[in-house]
Protein backbone atom coordinates (compact mmCIF):
# COMPACT_ATOMS: atom_id res chain seq x y z
CA UNK A 1 0.00 0.00 0.00
CA UNK A 2 1.57 3.31 -1.04
CA UNK A 3 1.91 6.14 1.67
CA UNK A 4 -1.60 7.64 2.60
CA UNK A 5 -0.18 9.59 5.59
CA UNK A 6 -1.63 13.17 3.87
CA UNK A 7 -5.34 11.49 4.73
CA UNK A 8 -7.25 12.09 8.05
CA UNK A 9 -8.02 8.24 8.21
CA UNK A 10 -5.35 5.65 8.11
CA UNK A 11 -6.94 3.30 5.56
CA UNK A 12 -7.40 0.14 8.07
CA UNK A 13 -10.06 2.75 9.69
CA UNK A 14 -12.02 2.66 7.00
CA UNK A 15 -12.19 -0.91 6.53
CA UNK A 16 -12.85 -0.97 10.17
CA UNK A 17 -16.16 1.38 9.62
CA UNK A 18 -17.06 -0.91 6.89
CA UNK A 19 -17.21 -4.20 9.15
CA UNK A 20 -18.62 -2.10 11.69
CA UNK A 21 -21.26 -1.00 9.20
CA UNK A 22 -21.91 -4.47 8.06
CA UNK A 23 -22.39 -6.20 11.94
CA UNK A 24 -24.78 -2.72 12.62
CA UNK A 25 -26.76 -4.31 9.57
CA UNK A 26 -26.93 -8.19 10.41
CA UNK A 27 -27.44 -7.22 14.04
CA UNK A 28 -30.73 -5.50 13.00
CA UNK A 29 -31.78 -7.88 10.91
CA UNK A 30 -30.63 -6.99 7.17
CA UNK A 31 -30.72 -10.34 4.93
CA UNK A 32 -27.85 -8.56 3.00
CA UNK A 33 -25.62 -4.82 2.98
CA UNK A 34 -22.96 -3.26 1.15
CA UNK A 35 -21.03 -0.10 2.29
CA UNK A 36 -19.23 2.38 0.61
CA UNK A 37 -16.71 4.29 3.10
CA UNK A 38 -14.50 7.07 1.60
CA UNK A 39 -12.50 10.42 2.31
CA UNK A 40 -10.75 13.04 -0.27
CA UNK A 41 -9.19 16.35 -0.60
CA UNK A 42 -7.73 18.73 -2.67
CA UNK A 43 -6.85 22.18 -3.82
CA UNK A 44 -7.77 24.11 -6.97
CA UNK A 45 -6.54 27.38 -7.93
CA UNK A 46 -8.09 29.81 -10.41
CA UNK A 47 -5.94 32.54 -12.45
CA UNK A 48 -7.23 35.25 -14.39
CA UNK A 49 -5.16 37.63 -16.35
CA UNK A 50 -2.46 37.00 -13.94
CA UNK A 51 -4.63 37.84 -10.90
CA UNK A 52 -5.65 34.86 -8.60
CA UNK A 53 -9.44 34.41 -8.62
CA UNK A 54 -9.90 31.47 -6.50
CA UNK A 55 -8.30 29.05 -4.03
CA UNK A 56 -10.09 26.41 -3.08
CA UNK A 57 -9.78 23.80 -0.48
CA UNK A 58 -11.55 20.79 -0.52
CA UNK A 59 -11.88 17.63 2.19
CA UNK A 60 -15.15 15.53 2.13
CA UNK A 61 -15.85 11.74 3.97
CA UNK A 62 -18.99 9.94 3.72
CA UNK A 63 -20.44 6.64 4.10
CA UNK A 64 -23.25 4.88 1.50
CA UNK A 65 -25.21 2.27 3.23
CA UNK A 66 -27.44 0.06 1.00
CA UNK A 67 -29.82 -2.52 2.98
CA UNK A 68 -31.74 -5.51 1.56
CA UNK A 69 -34.88 -6.71 3.82
CA UNK A 70 -35.29 -9.79 1.45
CA UNK A 71 -36.19 -8.20 -1.85
CA UNK A 72 -36.72 -5.14 -0.61
CA UNK A 73 -33.72 -2.57 -0.65
CA UNK A 74 -33.04 0.77 1.08
CA UNK A 75 -30.15 3.21 1.16
CA UNK A 76 -29.03 6.21 3.49
CA UNK A 77 -25.68 7.84 4.16
CA UNK A 78 -23.97 9.62 5.91
CA UNK A 79 -20.76 12.18 6.76
CA UNK A 80 -20.39 11.57 10.84
CA UNK A 81 -18.13 8.13 11.33
CA UNK A 82 -18.69 8.48 14.50
CA UNK A 83 -20.50 4.58 15.81
CA UNK A 84 -23.73 6.11 17.17
CA UNK A 85 -24.11 7.74 13.23
CA UNK A 86 -23.06 4.83 11.68
CA UNK A 87 -25.91 2.86 13.82
CA UNK A 88 -28.97 5.25 13.03
CA UNK A 89 -27.59 5.22 9.38
CA UNK A 90 -27.93 1.43 9.44
CA UNK A 91 -31.45 2.21 10.62
CA UNK A 92 -32.68 4.47 8.31
CA UNK A 93 -31.32 2.65 5.65
CA UNK A 94 -33.62 -0.53 7.15
CA UNK A 95 -36.66 2.12 7.77
CA UNK A 96 -36.45 2.95 4.06
CA UNK A 97 -36.69 -0.75 2.99
CA UNK A 98 -39.24 -1.34 4.79
CA UNK A 99 -41.81 1.31 2.79
CA UNK A 100 -40.33 0.28 -0.58
CA UNK A 101 -41.88 -2.27 -3.10
CA UNK A 102 -41.07 -5.87 -3.33
CA UNK A 103 -38.27 -6.40 -6.18
CA UNK A 104 -37.42 -9.71 -7.74
CA UNK A 105 -33.83 -8.55 -9.25
CA UNK A 106 -32.86 -6.97 -5.86
CA UNK A 107 -29.72 -7.97 -4.46
CA UNK A 108 -25.58 -8.48 -4.18
CA UNK A 109 -23.97 -10.10 -7.10
CA UNK A 110 -23.37 -13.36 -6.85
CA UNK A 111 -20.35 -14.29 -4.49
CA UNK A 112 -18.24 -15.96 -6.62
CA UNK A 113 -18.46 -13.40 -8.81
CA UNK A 114 -16.98 -11.09 -6.27
CA UNK A 115 -12.85 -9.60 -6.73
CA UNK A 116 -10.96 -11.46 -4.29
CA UNK A 117 -7.15 -10.62 -5.38
CA UNK A 118 -7.32 -7.24 -6.19
CA UNK A 119 -4.24 -5.68 -8.54
CA UNK A 120 -2.21 -2.92 -7.76
CA UNK A 121 -2.91 -0.57 -10.77
CA UNK A 122 -1.34 1.91 -9.44
CA UNK A 123 -3.85 4.80 -9.32
CA UNK A 124 -2.32 6.80 -6.36
CA UNK A 125 0.45 9.32 -7.09
CA UNK A 126 -0.19 12.73 -4.34
CA UNK A 127 1.19 16.24 -5.67
CA UNK A 128 3.01 17.95 -3.18
CA UNK A 129 2.22 21.23 -4.84
CA UNK A 130 2.17 24.45 -2.44
CA UNK A 131 -1.09 26.84 -3.40
CA UNK A 132 2.36 29.14 -4.37
CA UNK A 133 3.98 26.78 -6.60
CA UNK A 134 -0.46 26.06 -8.50
CA UNK A 135 -0.56 30.19 -8.54
CA UNK A 136 2.98 30.10 -10.39
CA UNK A 137 2.40 26.92 -12.70
CA UNK A 138 -1.01 28.58 -13.48
CA UNK A 139 0.52 32.23 -14.50
CA UNK A 140 3.16 30.42 -16.28
CA UNK A 141 0.48 28.31 -18.37
CA UNK A 142 -1.67 31.84 -18.90
CA UNK A 143 1.01 33.90 -20.13
CA UNK A 144 2.55 31.01 -22.18
CA UNK A 145 -0.97 31.48 -24.11
CA UNK A 146 -0.58 35.32 -24.81
CA UNK A 147 2.83 35.22 -25.17
CA UNK A 148 1.28 32.47 -28.30
CA UNK A 149 -0.27 35.21 -30.27
CA UNK A 150 -0.99 39.17 -30.27
CA UNK A 151 -4.62 38.16 -31.23
CA UNK A 152 -4.78 36.75 -27.67
CA UNK A 153 -6.97 40.08 -26.01
CA UNK A 154 -8.40 37.87 -22.90
CA UNK A 155 -8.69 34.92 -20.64
CA UNK A 156 -11.30 32.79 -19.41
CA UNK A 157 -8.95 32.08 -16.55
CA UNK A 158 -6.31 28.95 -15.67
CA UNK A 159 -7.02 26.29 -12.98
CA UNK A 160 -4.55 23.92 -11.56
CA UNK A 161 -6.19 21.46 -9.37
CA UNK A 162 -5.05 18.20 -7.08
CA UNK A 163 -7.48 15.57 -5.88
CA UNK A 164 -6.26 12.61 -3.56
CA UNK A 165 -9.00 10.39 -2.23
CA UNK A 166 -9.24 6.99 -0.84
CA UNK A 167 -12.17 4.69 -0.35
CA UNK A 168 -13.31 0.90 0.86
CA UNK A 169 -16.19 -1.08 -0.70
CA UNK A 170 -17.40 -3.74 1.64
CA UNK A 171 -20.73 -6.24 1.50
CA UNK A 172 -22.00 -9.45 3.50
CA UNK A 173 -20.61 -11.43 1.70
CA UNK A 174 -17.43 -11.33 2.96
CA UNK A 175 -15.77 -9.03 -0.27
CA UNK A 176 -13.62 -5.68 1.50
CA UNK A 177 -11.72 -4.24 -1.22
CA UNK A 178 -10.21 -0.30 -1.79
CA UNK A 179 -7.60 1.52 -2.25
CA UNK A 180 -6.31 5.29 -3.13
CA UNK A 181 -6.20 6.78 -6.08
CA UNK A 182 -5.30 10.41 -7.39
CA UNK A 183 -6.53 13.06 -10.13
CA UNK A 184 -4.68 16.37 -11.52
CA UNK A 185 -4.97 18.74 -14.30
CA UNK A 186 -3.71 22.00 -15.30
CA UNK A 187 -6.76 23.61 -17.54
CA UNK A 188 -6.91 27.20 -19.57
CA UNK A 189 -9.29 29.24 -21.53
CA UNK A 190 -8.69 32.76 -23.76
CA UNK A 191 -10.28 34.96 -25.41
CA UNK A 192 -8.83 36.00 -29.43
CA UNK A 193 -9.75 39.04 -31.55
CA UNK A 194 -12.08 42.25 -29.94
CA UNK A 195 -15.74 43.20 -29.92
CA UNK A 196 -17.90 41.05 -32.35
CA UNK A 197 -14.66 38.79 -33.62
CA UNK A 198 -14.35 37.60 -30.46
CA UNK A 199 -13.83 33.52 -30.38
CA UNK A 200 -13.05 31.37 -27.52
CA UNK A 201 -10.96 27.94 -26.99
CA UNK A 202 -9.21 26.06 -23.97
CA UNK A 203 -7.26 23.07 -23.81
CA UNK A 204 -6.07 20.64 -20.71
CA UNK A 205 -4.10 17.95 -19.84
CA UNK A 206 -5.12 15.43 -16.78
CA UNK A 207 -3.31 12.51 -15.01
CA UNK A 208 -3.40 10.63 -12.37
CA UNK A 209 1.04 11.20 -11.96
CA UNK A 210 1.20 14.97 -11.93
CA UNK A 211 4.90 13.70 -13.34
CA UNK A 212 3.24 13.08 -16.64
CA UNK A 213 0.94 15.99 -17.18
CA UNK A 214 1.50 18.15 -20.44
CA UNK A 215 3.75 20.86 -19.65
CA UNK A 216 1.73 24.12 -18.83
CA UNK A 217 3.16 26.28 -21.14
CA UNK A 218 2.24 23.33 -23.96
CA UNK A 219 -1.21 24.16 -22.50
CA UNK A 220 -1.29 27.14 -22.65
CA UNK A 221 0.23 28.05 -26.15
CA UNK A 222 -2.60 25.17 -27.20
CA UNK A 223 -5.56 26.85 -26.23
CA UNK A 224 -4.22 30.27 -27.68
CA UNK A 225 -3.29 28.36 -31.15
CA UNK A 226 -7.18 26.88 -30.64
CA UNK A 227 -8.64 30.39 -30.02
CA UNK A 228 -6.86 31.99 -32.85
CA UNK A 229 -7.57 29.41 -35.42
CA UNK A 230 -11.46 29.93 -34.94
CA UNK A 231 -11.49 33.80 -35.64
CA UNK A 232 -13.58 34.40 -38.66
CA UNK A 233 -15.56 31.67 -38.43
CA UNK A 234 -19.00 31.53 -40.60
CA UNK A 235 -21.98 29.74 -41.31
CA UNK A 236 -21.91 27.17 -44.36
CA UNK A 237 -24.29 26.23 -47.15
CA UNK A 238 -26.53 23.35 -45.64
CA UNK A 239 -25.97 19.80 -47.48
CA UNK A 240 -24.66 16.22 -46.60
CA UNK A 241 -21.17 15.88 -46.18
CA UNK A 242 -18.60 13.95 -44.39
CA UNK A 243 -17.89 15.15 -40.72
CA UNK A 244 -14.71 14.14 -38.81
CA UNK A 245 -14.95 14.53 -34.90
CA UNK A 246 -11.88 15.65 -33.26
CA UNK A 247 -10.37 13.19 -31.30
CA UNK A 248 -11.85 14.78 -27.40
CA UNK A 249 -15.11 15.36 -29.32
CA UNK A 250 -14.95 11.74 -30.49
CA UNK A 251 -14.99 9.75 -27.16
CA UNK A 252 -18.18 11.36 -26.74
CA UNK A 253 -19.64 8.82 -29.33
CA UNK A 254 -17.86 6.14 -27.35
CA UNK A 255 -20.03 7.41 -24.37
CA UNK A 256 -23.31 7.29 -26.35
CA UNK A 257 -22.31 3.67 -27.18
CA UNK A 258 -22.14 2.60 -23.73
CA UNK A 259 -25.22 4.42 -22.92
CA UNK A 260 -27.09 2.86 -25.70
CA UNK A 261 -25.74 -0.66 -24.35
CA UNK A 262 -26.10 -0.06 -20.83
CA UNK A 263 -28.42 -2.43 -18.76
CA UNK A 264 -30.87 0.33 -17.48
CA UNK A 265 -31.46 1.47 -21.04
CA UNK A 266 -31.83 -1.80 -21.92
CA UNK A 267 -34.41 -3.70 -20.07
CA UNK A 268 -36.46 0.15 -19.91
CA UNK A 269 -36.39 -0.85 -23.78
CA UNK A 270 -35.17 2.97 -24.18
CA UNK A 271 -32.39 1.99 -26.62
CA UNK A 272 -31.84 1.96 -30.43
CA UNK A 273 -29.01 -0.95 -29.64
CA UNK A 274 -31.96 -2.98 -28.17
CA UNK A 275 -31.86 -6.94 -29.09
CA UNK A 276 -28.76 -6.01 -31.37
CA UNK A 277 -25.70 -8.49 -29.23
CA UNK A 278 -23.95 -10.37 -31.49
CA UNK A 279 -24.74 -8.11 -34.53
CA UNK A 280 -23.05 -5.48 -36.63
CA UNK A 281 -23.07 -2.34 -35.50
CA UNK A 282 -20.10 -0.66 -37.18
CA UNK A 283 -17.92 -1.78 -39.71
CA UNK A 284 -15.83 -4.81 -39.65
CA UNK A 285 -12.72 -2.92 -39.00
CA UNK A 286 -13.70 -1.23 -36.40
CA UNK A 287 -12.75 -3.07 -32.24
CA UNK A 288 -13.93 -1.81 -29.45
CA UNK A 289 -11.88 -3.12 -25.97
CA UNK A 290 -12.18 -2.72 -22.53
CA UNK A 291 -9.21 -2.99 -20.32
CA UNK A 292 -9.92 -2.45 -16.49
CA UNK A 293 -6.40 -3.10 -15.21
CA UNK A 294 -4.12 -0.42 -17.23
CA UNK A 295 -1.35 1.18 -15.16
CA UNK A 296 -2.53 4.32 -13.76
CA UNK A 297 -5.29 4.50 -16.24
CA UNK A 298 -8.33 7.12 -15.93
CA UNK A 299 -10.77 4.58 -15.97
CA UNK A 300 -8.91 1.46 -14.25
CA UNK A 301 -10.50 -0.63 -11.74
CA UNK A 302 -9.93 -3.97 -9.91
CA UNK A 303 -13.92 -3.72 -9.35
CA UNK A 304 -17.14 -2.20 -9.94
CA UNK A 305 -19.53 -0.44 -7.43
CA UNK A 306 -21.21 -4.12 -6.84
CA UNK A 307 -17.64 -5.39 -5.90
CA UNK A 308 -17.73 -7.66 -9.11
CA UNK A 309 -13.88 -8.56 -10.40
CA UNK A 310 -13.45 -6.37 -13.49
CA UNK A 311 -11.88 -7.88 -16.78
CA UNK A 312 -10.63 -7.38 -20.02
CA UNK A 313 -13.15 -8.08 -22.84
CA UNK A 314 -14.10 -7.13 -26.12
CA UNK A 315 -17.57 -4.54 -26.91
CA UNK A 316 -17.14 -4.77 -30.52
CA UNK A 317 -15.06 -7.34 -32.36
CA UNK A 318 -15.12 -7.14 -36.40
CA UNK A 319 -17.96 -4.56 -36.34
CA UNK A 320 -20.15 -6.76 -34.40
CA UNK A 321 -21.43 -5.72 -30.79
CA UNK A 322 -19.79 -8.41 -28.02
CA UNK A 323 -21.25 -7.24 -24.75
CA UNK A 324 -23.66 -5.20 -22.67
CA UNK A 325 -22.69 -2.64 -19.59
CA UNK A 326 -24.10 -4.45 -17.24
CA UNK A 327 -24.77 -4.67 -13.52
CA UNK A 328 -25.96 -7.22 -11.08
CA UNK A 329 -29.54 -5.67 -10.86
CA UNK A 330 -29.60 -5.16 -14.55
CA UNK A 331 -28.03 -8.29 -15.47
CA UNK A 332 -30.95 -9.96 -13.51
CA UNK A 333 -33.53 -7.98 -15.39
CA UNK A 334 -32.07 -9.04 -18.72
CA UNK A 335 -31.52 -12.06 -18.05
CA UNK A 336 -28.24 -12.55 -18.05
CA UNK A 337 -24.57 -11.83 -16.19
CA UNK A 338 -23.26 -8.77 -15.28
CA UNK A 339 -20.28 -7.63 -17.12
CA UNK A 340 -18.41 -5.90 -14.13
CA UNK A 341 -19.96 -2.56 -15.17
CA UNK A 342 -22.11 -1.11 -12.28
CA UNK A 343 -20.63 2.65 -12.30
CA UNK A 344 -19.63 2.46 -15.82
CA UNK A 345 -17.30 1.63 -18.22
CA UNK A 346 -13.56 0.85 -17.24
CA UNK A 347 -10.87 2.20 -19.97
CA UNK A 348 -13.04 1.77 -23.00
CA UNK A 349 -10.28 1.67 -26.35
CA UNK A 350 -11.32 1.89 -29.71
CA UNK A 351 -8.07 0.57 -31.61
CA UNK A 352 -6.66 3.53 -33.75
CA UNK A 353 -6.13 3.49 -37.30
CA UNK A 354 -2.74 4.27 -39.30
CA UNK A 355 -4.12 7.69 -40.39
CA UNK A 356 -2.77 10.96 -38.00
CA UNK A 357 -5.59 14.66 -38.49
CA UNK A 358 -3.90 15.03 -41.68
CA UNK A 359 -4.32 12.13 -42.84
CA UNK A 360 -7.87 11.99 -41.94
CA UNK A 361 -8.28 15.55 -43.46
CA UNK A 362 -6.81 13.85 -46.99
CA UNK A 363 -9.41 10.76 -46.46
CA UNK A 364 -11.64 12.98 -46.49
CA UNK A 365 -11.52 15.52 -48.50
CA UNK A 366 -14.47 17.91 -48.31
CA UNK A 367 -16.53 17.74 -45.60
CA UNK A 368 -16.61 19.11 -41.76
CA UNK A 369 -13.78 19.08 -38.74
CA UNK A 370 -15.64 19.35 -36.10
CA UNK A 371 -14.48 20.58 -32.77
CA UNK A 372 -16.74 22.08 -30.69
CA UNK A 373 -20.33 20.23 -29.94
CA UNK A 374 -23.33 22.67 -28.33
CA UNK A 375 -26.50 21.10 -26.49
CA UNK A 376 -27.37 17.80 -26.08
CA UNK A 377 -29.88 16.83 -29.01
CA UNK A 378 -29.47 13.10 -28.92
CA UNK A 379 -32.23 10.63 -28.63
CA UNK A 380 -31.24 7.17 -27.12
CA UNK A 381 -34.59 5.64 -27.79
CA UNK A 382 -34.38 5.81 -31.83
CA UNK A 383 -30.95 7.64 -31.97
CA UNK A 384 -31.24 10.83 -33.72
CA UNK A 385 -28.60 12.98 -32.99
CA UNK A 386 -28.92 17.01 -33.16
CA UNK A 387 -26.24 19.31 -31.63
CA UNK A 388 -25.09 22.89 -32.21
CA UNK A 389 -21.13 22.67 -33.90
CA UNK A 390 -18.54 24.37 -34.74
CA UNK A 391 -14.98 23.85 -36.55
CA UNK A 392 -13.51 23.79 -40.32
CA UNK A 393 -14.62 23.78 -43.49
CA UNK A 394 -12.39 21.18 -45.55
CA UNK A 395 -11.34 21.53 -49.06
CA UNK A 396 -9.53 19.05 -50.83
CA UNK A 397 -7.56 17.97 -47.72
CA UNK A 398 -7.29 21.03 -46.28
CA UNK A 399 -8.91 23.33 -43.55
CA UNK A 400 -10.22 26.12 -45.81
CA UNK A 401 -11.61 28.31 -43.13
CA UNK A 402 -13.30 28.16 -40.01
CA UNK A 403 -17.46 27.47 -39.23
CA UNK A 404 -19.42 28.57 -36.04
CA UNK A 405 -23.72 28.59 -35.80
CA UNK A 406 -24.15 25.19 -37.79
CA UNK A 407 -26.16 21.99 -36.62
CA UNK A 408 -24.82 18.31 -37.40
CA UNK A 409 -27.64 16.04 -37.58
CA UNK A 410 -27.94 12.32 -38.19
CA UNK A 411 -29.02 8.98 -36.52
CA UNK A 412 -26.39 7.23 -34.36
CA UNK A 413 -26.80 3.84 -35.92
CA UNK A 414 -26.14 5.11 -39.01
CA UNK A 415 -23.16 7.77 -37.65
CA UNK A 416 -21.62 4.21 -36.19
CA UNK A 417 -22.18 2.06 -39.27
CA UNK A 418 -20.27 5.13 -41.61
CA UNK A 419 -17.56 5.16 -39.25
CA UNK A 420 -14.94 5.63 -42.44
CA UNK A 421 -11.65 5.81 -40.46
CA UNK A 422 -10.32 6.03 -36.81
CA UNK A 423 -7.15 8.38 -36.53
CA UNK A 424 -4.23 7.83 -34.12
CA UNK A 425 -4.38 10.86 -32.67
CA UNK A 426 -5.65 9.62 -29.48
CA UNK A 427 -5.53 12.10 -26.62
CA UNK A 428 -6.22 10.20 -23.06
CA UNK A 429 -8.45 12.27 -21.27
CA UNK A 430 -10.86 9.87 -19.32
CA UNK A 431 -12.28 6.49 -19.20
CA UNK A 432 -13.05 6.50 -23.29
CA UNK A 433 -9.80 6.87 -25.35
CA UNK A 434 -10.11 7.39 -29.20
CA UNK A 435 -8.27 9.14 -32.14
CA UNK A 436 -10.71 11.31 -34.32
CA UNK A 437 -13.64 9.40 -35.45
CA UNK A 438 -14.72 10.11 -39.68
CA UNK A 439 -18.17 9.36 -40.31
CA UNK A 440 -19.10 9.40 -44.12
CA UNK A 441 -22.10 11.62 -44.41
CA UNK A 442 -24.21 13.76 -41.93
CA UNK A 443 -26.93 17.00 -42.28
CA UNK A 444 -25.17 19.95 -41.78
CA UNK A 445 -27.57 22.65 -41.38
CA UNK A 446 -26.08 26.13 -42.22
CA UNK A 447 -27.48 28.99 -44.26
Amino acid sequence: MPDTAAFSYPFATLQQLAADVLGHARQNGATACEVDVSEGFGQTVGVRCDEVETIEFNRDKGVGITVYSGQRKGYASTSDFSPQALRETVEAALAIARFTAEDDCAGLADAALMAKDCPDLDLYHPWALSVEDAIETARRCEQAAFDASPQISNSEGTTVSTQQAQFVSANSLGFMGGYPTSRHYIACSVIAGEQETMQRDDWYTTHRDASRLDDPLSVGRIAAERAVARLGGRRIKTGEFPVLFEAPLAAGLLGSLVHAASGGALYRKSSFLLDHLGKRVMPEFVRIVERPHIPCGLGSAAFDSDGVATRDRDVVAGGILQGYFLSAYTARKLGMETTGNAGGSHNLIIEPGELDRAGLLARMGRGLLVTELLGHGINYVTGDYSRGAAGYWVENGQIAHPVEEVTIAGNLKDMFAGIVAVGNDVQVRGSKQTGSILIDRMTVAGE
